[in-house]
């Protein structure tokens, strides 16, 4: 909790507004939707990174004759951090890869969110885990650089 606090107060001072609620870390973004999760797939494969999937909610939901605000999902990871996290918690994998959010409120301000690992390794009885605090690190860096304006 203490690491995602921190990571929350690295990332309000780059003047962006960051939440974090059950595990669940937002960073308001000045961005579009699109924009906002193509800075955050770019950012991430320059990592070396691997981005296995982008779903899109809206489409979606357009798809069945609903309609509902650009929502769209990131799939993403690398097994030199994964695999560490399952093997302190082999359970962890329900959570694995790492999944990011983007998406427009209804007052039209873009989103995005991201599962904290700490909040994750918490869950799976693997607090101590040794790769965590690098795993929050990057996620912390990945969302400043996706949402900077």
């Amino acid at each position: 909790m203490i690491r995602s606090t921190l990571a929350a107060c690295a990332l309000a001072a780059t003047a962006t507004a960051v939440h974090a609620t059950d595990g669940l870390i937002t960073v308001q973004s000045p961005h579009s939707p699109q924009a906002t999760m193509d800075r955050f797939a770019s950012v991430v494969a320059s990592k070396g990174m691997k981005v296995f999937a982008r779903i899109d909610h809206a489409a979606g939901a357009a798809s069945v004759g609903q309609s509902l605000r650009p929502t769209e999902l990131i799939i993403f990871g690398n097994p030199k951090g994964g695999t560490p996290l399952m093997q302190c918690a082999q359970s962890a994998g329900i959570d694995l890869p790492l999944k990011a959010m983007v998406w427009q409120d209804d007052a039209g301000q873009t989103w995005l969110g991201y599962n904290d690992p700490v909040w994750i390794a918490a869950r799976h009885g693997a607090a101590d885990c040794a790769v965590v605090p690098a795993m929050a690190k990057a996620l912390s860096a990945f969302s400043s650089a996706a949402t900077a304006p």
